[in-house]
């Protein structure tokens, strides 16, 4: 028997990276914000750009072109942070990711994704969940809880808990 599916499964946020055309589970996405003033933290890997004040909170924020090898986002009229949820230790933990461009939430049932190629892409294999098509172009579908592991997960928010700390002690 299979398990009832939640309503949103098949729904996708396809964003831009360079000029490849993205997408996460609407289940692992909060929010979309504009481009904001990103505080720069020290001892962090170069592709996180820094945190965010998220309502009072400081949010981590990732660019994925760096993290995937593509070079740096570039600040434009267009630019987005795409608020996610990331499993990390068990724990849903919010995270934002630098994106080109925001497009459009995107409905594809699973007979529409199909599993990803074993070459020809940018990014790991294991990375995409699967690869999906708007008209002509393709869209590759990314595992969020895939893309960071454990360790770099932990070092970003070692590193932000630090940046508060420091903070309070001014």
């Amino acid at each position: 028997m299979k398990e009832p599916k939640d309503s949103c499964d098949d729904q996708y946020l396809t964003f831009t990276l360079e000029k490849g055309l993205y997408a996460l589970s609407i289940n692992h996405v909060r929010e979309v914000l504009e481009y904001v003033t990103i505080t720069r933290m020290p001892r962090t890997p170069d592709y996180i750009c820094g945190v965010i004040n998220l309502r009072g909170h400081a949010v981590p924020v990732v660019d994925l072109k760096v993290k995937f090898g593509l070079g740096q986002t570039e600040k434009t009229i267009n630019t987005c942070i795409i608020i996610t949820e990331v499993n990390f230790e068990g724990d849903q933990t919010v995270f934002g990711i630098l994106s080109d461009s925001v497009r459009e939430v995107y409905e594809m049932d699973e007979g529409q994704i199909e599993p990803p190629p074993n070459m020809g892409t940018a990014i790991r294999k294991d990375f995409i969940v699967g690869m999906g098509r708007s008209e002509d172009v393709f869209i590759i579908i990314l595992d969020i809880n895939k893309v960071f592991n454990s360790q770099e997960l932990a070092s970003v928010f070692d590193a932000v808990e630090q940046d508060n700390i420091s903070a309070i002690a001014l």
